[in-house]
């Protein structure tokens, strides 16, 4: 068994074209470290949801160069079965770890197939590398990013020509031309013949940032603003001085890129002490809001002053404040979300006689919707130019909701005043999330395990009144891998993360409110339920 280990890792070493991972490499060999060994050969970092996500090392199952050629190369044969031979890939990158050497990996491999290759200039967010898809015409686009996850960690996104996030059957068939790739020295890897693009390309995105903002919108909000250590300052910057906004205030300690995200221990402005330094720059200079992007800016957080004290308003609460400032601004087309968010969007929607749909999570399924006019997720995603980027933008996503703040300063209102008069209209909608990150990804298979086999029958004293297994699919959905409990005024939805070592459960409750004066009971009662839900499906699921 250990002979064959080594066999394997030696014959991965030969080939690995990398000298910090053939060195990393070389050294668990000579040390014999069958344990670490095993963990990087026990298998092959698949291809899924997002396209590969990893940490950065050596062997197949984590993310390196070796890893993103076979990648490239069986996306490049896929295409090309496609009759896209020829076509245009355009490839984008953060400013993570090996960003870069990816991108200039699949830019190589994409020329020696005989498909044309362009590169972004320079680290930028991920919504400009969705727009130059659509812009420049391309049959494909890569993004080289891990989005939020820790420091160590890369990934490899993929879209296709219509500018949004591969889904069946693509994926499967993409994975499928990887693993018939042989040895690397198959691939043709010229070390030129791809196109580095200019600034035109980001120049044509910030031109087209103005449409979000009606015109002779009032635009007086002040913000601080934190890029989380990511490649979002420079663009956002850019769109709020072309916007007229007032020039954020910034988080200096995270506004340059940097790979190791040394401030916070998990570069995503959900997880607990991310804002902290954003909370103190806003005590100090007294913001109407705080913004924040995740590292590749494709999310955007909202934090507003509560009570004197400043809080992040949850995913769900953005999400109804833009759709509620779209659908002021006379907005057509549909609105949707994933099944994981708030209802309220559907309560919004309905009342404006406009469609709504609601798809599984994830934007590549939000922005595949016919004539969608907006869509968002929990997950702090949201897409309000679906004809310019066809997947979350936090920047787009920054000016809409700072413009809205604009509009309430000049009414003397805040976006807090906002939700209570949505609350008021379409009842409190409150949401929370109980999530459980993993080291051992069988406690997650042994709680999808015990729920369905001794599914509860009430939480928090709430029947449910419908149980449905996600495998199946629904007449509206896909099968995914999920449970969905409707219960008399709340919901609840339990699924693995596609992207993290998470169990995820997405809680709602609805109460319903009779004017203002009862709010403060309202929400009181709605921190009960969710609090009894939690530990009633914490105690099913056996987590």
């Amino acid at each position: 068994m250990h002979d064959d280990l080594i066999a394997r890792a030696k014959a991965w070493l030969a080939e690995d074209p990398d000298a910090d991972t053939r060195d990393e490499l070389a050294k668990l060999i000579d040390a014999e470290d069958h344990a670490e060994l095993t963990a990087r050969f026990s298998g092959t970092l698949q291809f899924g949801t997002a396209g590969l996500r990893g940490e950065i090392g050596a062997g197949p199952m984590r993310m390196n160069r070796t890893v993103v050629i076979r990648a490239a190369a069986g996306l490049a044969a896929y295409l090309k079965k496609q009759g896209q031979d020829g076509g245009l890939v355009v490839i984008g990158y953060d400013a993570r770890h090996k960003s870069e050497d990816f991108a200039n990996d699949t830019a190589a491999v994409m020329t020696g197939a005989g498909l044309r290759a362009a590169v972004l200039p320079r680290p930028l967010p991920t919504p400009v590398l969705a727009y130059a898809i659509r812009h420049l015409g391309a049959v494909a686009g890569v993004e080289v990013t891990a989005s939020h996850n820790p420091p160590r960690d890369n990934g490899y996104k993929v879209y296709l020509g219509d500018g949004s996030q591969i889904v069946p059957p693509a994926d499967a068939q993409i994975a499928a031309e990887i693993d018939a790739i042989g040895s690397l020295t198959t691939v043709p890897r010229p070390t030129t013949g791809w196109e580095t693009l200019d600034d035109s390309v980001l120049d044509a995105y910030l031109a087209r940032t103005d449409a979000v903002l009606a015109e002779g919108s009032p635009r007086p909000a002040r913000t601080v603003y934190t890029a989380m250590h990511g490649v979002g300052k420079d663009v956002l910057l850019a769109a709020f001085a072309r916007a007229g906004f007032p020039e954020p205030a910034l988080v200096a300690e995270q506004a340059d890129p940097d790979p190791d995200f040394p401030t916070v221990a998990f570069p995503n402005p959900e997880e607990p002490g991310a804002m902290d330094l954003a909370f103190a720059k806003a005590r100090e200079t007294d913001p109407d809001l705080v913004i924040a992007n995740d590292p590749d800016a494709d999310r955007c957080a909202v934090a507003v002053k509560d009570a004197g004290a400043w809080r992040m308003l949850r995913g769900d609460e953005v999400g109804a404040l833009l759709a509620a400032h779209l659908v002021r601004r006379g907005a057509t087309g549909t609105f949707a979300e994933s099944i994981v968010s708030s209802s309220l969007l559907g309560r919004i929607a309905e009342k404006a006689n406009l469609p709504y749909e609601e798809t599984l999570t994830g934007f590549k399924w939000i922005a595949r919707v016919d004539g969608l006019r907006y869509g968002y997720e929990e997950a702090l995603g949201y897409c309000v130019d679906p004809d310019g980027v066809r997947d979350k933008d936090g920047i787009t996503a920054a000016l809409l909701i700072t413009e809205l703040a604009s509009e309430l300063k000049e009414q003397g209102r805040t976006l807090l005043d906002l939700l209570d008069d949505l609350a008021v209209e379409h009842g409190l909608h409150a949401t929370d999330q109980l999530s459980v990150r993993v080291e051992d990804l069988s406690v997650i298979a042994d709680a999808m395990r015990r729920l369905r086999e001794q599914p509860p029958t009430e939480l928090a004293g709430l029947p449910i009144t419908r149980a449905e297994d996600l495998t199946q699919g629904t007449d509206k959905l896909p099968p995914t891998d999920g449970l969905r409990y409707t219960l008399t005024g709340a919901r609840v939805i339990v699924r693995p993360s596609g992207t993290e070592p998470k169990l995820k459960c997405y809680l709602e409750v609805v109460v319903p409110v009779t004017d203002h004066a009862a709010l403060p009971a309202a929400h009181a009662k709605a921190t009960d339920l969710l609090t009894a839900i939690k530990r009633d499906l914490s105690a099913a699921a056996g987590i």
